[in-house]
């Protein structure tokens, strides 16, 4: 009804492409405007001003013989000053910036291997970015931005690389559990050591306190009964600890001790095995 009336209505964000008798006359901007149509006017289109986003797949090859996918997102739109080169000089925008696309990533991603296109996928977007902004200027389109959202290598070769990744980490596992089995028993044997160096020092002690009060029995009850030797004082001892030890294998219940042919007689035996014993010991040093 507008274009019979000669009025025409722009929507925001959007440019209108008049023209006269099929010559390009005039970029209507957003807003209502008067059309001759008597006069040969009419609206050629309309070019939205909108940001626009373009998702491009390649498959290309990596430099390591690997063959990816490579997903680019690319945001464009046309420049409200350039609407008229934007509209007429291209046909077909989207195959256009595709094909630019395909031929920077074709390009870019053959030069590394898979692991350096990961790492290096954001100078991917900028080669794109920096050779669509050269290429589009010219047609109208400002390139706003370009992003590598996906690398994608093929079914086997992602399975291989989360098994080589599997692999290291295992390793990395089995060196980490092996130290610390390591740590664990340098620390028992230390304190094994530190346990027997004790126990040592504790039966060092108990000798020695045993010695001091044999030592001082045998002084008192020297001094205290006249006539009797060490060697006396040794032999009651050694009778005593002997009716001890008889009493406490008397006093378990769940004694299973054998005894050898023995008396109180016997004591008298040992004390001089041990006597003679200490006396070879001297002896021979």
């Amino acid at each position: 009804m507008g274009q019979a009336l000669g009025c025409i209505q722009v929507d925001q964000s959007t440019v209108a492409i008049k023209e006269t008798f099929g010559k390009f006359d005039d970029v209507l901007e957003p807003g209502c405007h008067c059309l001759p149509w008597c006069l040969g006017s009419q609206i050629a289109g309309q070019l939205s001003l909108r940001v626009q986003q373009l998702d491009v797949r390649c498959e290309t090859k990596t430099k390591d013989n690997v063959f990816v996918n490579v997903v680019a997102s690319i945001q464009y739109r046309a420049l409200a000053d350039k609407a008229s080169d934007a509209f007429y000089k291209l046909s077909n925008t989207r195959s256009q910036i595709q094909a630019y696309v395909f031929d920077v990533i074709r390009a870019s991603v053959p030069k590394l291997d898979l692991d350096a296109t990961f790492e290096q996928k954001n100078d991917i977007a900028k080669a794109v970015e920096e050779e669509l902004e050269k290429a589009m200027s010219h047609y109208g389109y400002e390139i706003v931005q370009t992003l590598i959202v996906d690398i994608e290598p093929d079914e086997h070769v992602k399975r291989a690389m989360n098994e080589i990744n599997a692999a290291a980490r295992l390793r990395v596992a089995a060196n980490e559990k092996a130290e610390a089995e390591k740590i664990l028993q340098i620390k028992r044997a230390e304190g094994e050591a530190e346990s027997k160096y004790l126990a040592g020092l504790g039966i060092a002690r108990q000798r020695q306190a045993i010695v001091d009060g044999l030592r001082d029995s045998v002084l008192a009850f020297s001094e205290n009964v006249p006539g009797t030797s060490s060697k006396d004082v040794m032999d009651m001892v050694l009778v005593t600890q002997y009716f001890d030890t008889m009493k406490e294998i008397g006093a378990s219940s769940k004694s299973n001790s054998v005894f050898i042919p023995h008396g109180p007689g016997a004591v008298r035996d040992i004390a001089s095995q041990i006597r003679e014993g200490l006396l070879q010991a001297n002896a021979t040093m």
